[in-house]
């Protein structure tokens, strides 16, 4: 593994700041939440240390080694993003967020099940982080990290969640796949209906979870809009 910090480029940088605007523009941010970019085997772009929403484009993104401790001025929870970086080399991008109705359904220990095609992504339901308490040492991300496994989001108990994507870009996509997902069980919970509310079964929800037909750049392009 590199142990010589690579210099992002521009573009990397400008993709971190925009998605970030991007999360926080859709309510999937607010003064909380960060999303990382993967550099190299050993190295991610971090965003900045304040609300994604005021990020501007003169604001430096921070190179975070997998080894070590974290740079300076680098928020705690960063933990998190390094332990998944570590375990998951098909990994390229991350987001920590703290969407309404996952925060929600997330307080009562209920994380969305696969009723419709953005939920399709998570199915049967991304695993549930069953502890309130902000992430700020090694061994509490560590075993975040483990719980969340191959999946690409894990729900945190009254503290948001973590999504995880090939790209930076599909993390965010995720990200706001997860919380519509969310949406649609509070709803049905709310209309009584969720129990004879039909699931996706593993083939459809296998077949349904695809990024073929531009899926993933569409979405992409309306979160970032203008």
């Amino acid at each position: 593994m590199s142990t010589t910090a690579p210099r992002p480029s521009a573009a990397q940088e400008d993709l971190v700041r925009q998605a970030g605007r991007a999360l926080a523009r859709h309510g999937l941010v607010h003064a909380y939440g960060h999303c990382s970019l993967r550099l190299d085997e050993s190295h991610f772009l971090v965003s900045p240390a304040k609300p994604l929403g005021l990020v501007g484009d003169e604001d430096v993104c921070s190179v975070v080694p997998l080894a070590g401790p974290l740079p300076e001025g680098v928020l705690g929870e960063v933990r998190i993003h390094r332990e998944i970086y570590r375990r998951r080399p098909e990994i390229g991008g991350i987001v920590r967020s703290m969407p309404q109705r996952v925060m929600t359904l997330g307080t009562a220990r209920i994380t969305p099940q696969a009723r419709h095609g953005f939920g399709s992504y998570f199915a049967p339901c991304p695993p549930l982080w069953d502890d309130p308490q902000l992430l700020r040492n090694d061994e509490q991300a560590a075993a975040l990290a483990e719980q969340m496994g191959a999946a690409r989001a894990i729900v945190m108990r009254g503290n948001g969640a973590v999504t995880a994507g090939a790209s930076l870009e599909e993390a965010v996509v995720l990200t706001w796949y997860l919380e519509d997902a969310a949406r649609v069980e509070f709803e049905a919970r709310a209309a009584g209906i969720a129990e004879i509310g039909v699931l996706l079964s593993e083939s459809e929800a296998t077949r349904r979870a695809i990024w073929s037909g531009s899926i993933l750049e569409r979405m992409w392009h309306h979160l970032t809009a203008s």
